[in-house]
């Protein structure tokens, strides 16, 4: 498996995948929607996405960053927003090697820290989350107001 950089070439599988990701929070949306907000972001080079594949060139899975900064530490920092693993491929070191590239992005542009935040009921994701040292936070709760309707 490699884990890379992902470039506008791995645009179909991305959509594939973040297709795939979005089902499995139950927000389904059109292809063609998909495309079109990962191209921007590929474009825009506003978020950092890596891509996994198998030894064959089947992409497995993906992540997705993006740059924010701490006011408490007053530092550079990564927001994980993103990780999928398709079906196929978990349990086979796919998600771990995608938040080791993660990780290791976040230390070579000088981040303080990677945040994430996960499904109460992704007990899979907490588990490898919490083996690769991540942290839950006990102290903040996060809230969301939706602007649309």
């Amino acid at each position: 498996m490699t884990v890379s950089a992902a470039v506008t070439a791995d645009l179909a599988d991305l959509t594939r995948l973040f297709a795939g990701y979005l089902r499995f929070y139950q927000v389904p949306r059109d292809e063609a929607e998909i495309a079109a907000f990962l191209g921007q972001r590929l474009h825009c080079r506003d978020s950092q996405l890596f891509i996994a594949r198998s030894e064959q060139g089947v992409a497995q899975g993906f992540v997705q960053l993006y740059p924010f900064h701490s006011s408490l530490a007053l530092e550079p920092a990564w927001l994980l927003s993103d990780l999928y693993v398709d079906e196929s491929a978990r349990r086979s070191g796919v998600g771990e090697a995608l938040m080791n590239a993660a990780r290791a992005h976040a230390e070579a542009t000088g981040a303080c820290g990677l945040q994430l935040e996960t499904a109460k009921t992704n007990l899979a994701g907490q588990s490898l989350y919490q083996r690769l040292g991540y942290v839950r936070d006990e102290q903040f709760f996060t809230y969301w107001l939706s602007l649309r309707g």
